[in-house]
């Protein structure tokens, strides 16, 4: 059976300076950080938040630290819970910090993100959360879609196997038969809400109105790609990433509800 899409075998380093290899996925992250901070120091962005380019760059320190403690220490609770190896990290605690022998969580990284936000605005008390938020989440769909590309590139976090006959399903390196090309397949639905956020931005919605946005619509596209990808924790008919999505969906959900009906005058343009 002829197969619509064959894997690339990219490598995962992208380039090398002497001894220093650059990774993909180190590129995905400045790429992703990179694109935050320039939407966050645009003048119509700062005129919302009240924030400084300075306190920007204040900003994106904190949500480093949180999206790399957190995203890590996610990964290595979900790998103990699946594969009972807390053995192996007691006995080489590099093991705990080694993200080139595995990876992140995303669950972990959000939660980060949320607490980075939180000790900003302690700091800054002119800025409110959800205002924040708003223009924080805006490009977040790409910044997503560009980790899940990286992780096909390192052909990690594979899709479930799937019927050979299939055409668009792919063979990868690592694991046998055909399987669903998962990592793209959730690049394409993290992007799906970009416009809506794009168009969103332009009108004068509440505060909160796209951080609830973005929080429903990553809930929904993340319980839909663990269809097809792969996972190490089941729990009855749901996988591990569905249970947490859910709850994003669900408060997402009803906070955007309650945001837009409490707007006074309704929505406006």
């Amino acid at each position: 059976m002829h197969h619509w899409f064959t894997y690339p075998q990219i490598d995962p380093v992208a380039f090398r300076l002497g001894p220093i290899a650059v990774h993909w996925y180190g590129i995905s992250y400045l790429l992703g950080f990179l694109l935050v901070y320039f939407w966050l120091t645009r003048p119509a962005t700062r005129a919302r938040t009240h924030v400084s380019p300075q306190a920007v760059q204040d900003f994106l320190t904190l949500a480093l630290i949180g999206v790399l403690v957190g995203g890590r220490l996610f990964f290595v609770l979900a790998d103990v819970l699946s594969h009972h190896n807390l053995s192996w990290y007691l006995m080489q605690p590099i093991n705990l910090i080694a993200v080139w022998n595995g990876g992140m969580g995303f669950f972990g990284g959000f939660l980060g993100v949320v607490i980075a936000v939180w000790l900003f605005i302690r700091r800054h008390p002119q800025v409110t959360f959800l205002a924040l938020a708003d223009e924080v989440v805006v490009l977040m769909p790409i910044c997503l879609a560009l980790t899940r590309i990286v992780n096909f590139i390192n052909d990690e976090l594979p899709g479930r196997l799937c019927r050979p006959d299939h055409p668009w399903c792919m063979v990868f390196p690592l694991y046998p038969g055909a399987r669903y090309p998962s990592q793209l397949m959730e690049a394409a639905l993290d992007l799906v809400i970009l416009p809506l956020l794009l168009f969103v931005t332009r009108r004068r919605w509440p505060a909160g109105a796209r951080a609830w946005l973005w929080c429903a619509w990553y809930g929904i596209a993340r319980f839909i790609d663990e269809i097809w990808r792969q996972t190490d924790i089941q729990v009855g008919p749901f996988t591990g990433a569905q249970i947490l999505a859910l709850p994003m969906l669900v408060v997402g959900v009803t906070m955007l509800v309650l945001t837009l009906r409490r707007a006074p005058g309704g929505l406006s343009g």
